[in-house]
């Protein structure tokens, strides 16, 4: 059976917060559209922290629940939490097959957590994952840049211009975000 993949996820960090969009597409191998309004994006740890995942659903849903599990252990710091699944993910033999990217953000950090070891925290506050990533990504970066939208509105936007360029994102988007303090 083919495996069905999850797809572009956006990230946009400020003063006023953070917000992650991603898109509702599913596809099954590389040419079939399984699902439109999938839900990639989701509150953890007492909604203060966000995280979104592009690749294969299973392989995402396990990281998810390995990544809740670290945040508990961890106090909520998403930072060395990040850092304890990295390193499990990197190192367990059946872990380390796993084909999915995390996407995480609370009020403080952006983060990109990889299966072969990184968590990479984006020098200017926005991260994308998945196929249509590098569209999202550029286009969350001009907007940050040049715009005085808020990081929902940056990252909506961004994941809307993916989705008319990537044939594996579509533009039924869920935004989720955290207000920063005023």
């Amino acid at each position: 059976m083919e495996e069905l993949h999850g797809t572009t996820i956006v990230g946009v960090k400020n003063s006023e917060g953070c917000a992650l969009a991603g898109d509702g597409q599913v596809t099954l191998g590389n040419n079939t559209i399984f699902k439109h309004g999938a839900v990639k994006i989701r509150k953890l740890y007492n909604n203060n922290i966000i995280a979104g995942f592009a690749g294969s659903v299973a392989d995402a849903m396990t990281l998810f629940e390995k990544f809740e599990a670290k945040l508990e252990k961890q106090k909520g710091n998403m930072v060395k939490a990040a850092v304890e699944l990295a390193k499990e993910w990197r190192s367990d033999k059946i872990l380390r097959r796993l084909e999915a990217l995390l996407l995480v953000a609370n009020k403080e950090h952006l983060l990109i957590i990889s299966g072969t070891g990184e968590v990479i925290e984006p020098d200017d506050e926005v991260g994308a994952i998945g196929s249509g990533g590098p569209y999202a990504l550029g286009a969350a970066r001009m907007l940050k840049k040049h715009t005085d939208l808020s990081a929902r509105e940056v990252a909506y936007e961004a994941l809307k211009s993916a989705s008319e360029i990537c044939v594996y994102t579509n533009d039924n988007i869920t935004v989720e975000e955290l207000k920063g303090e005023k």
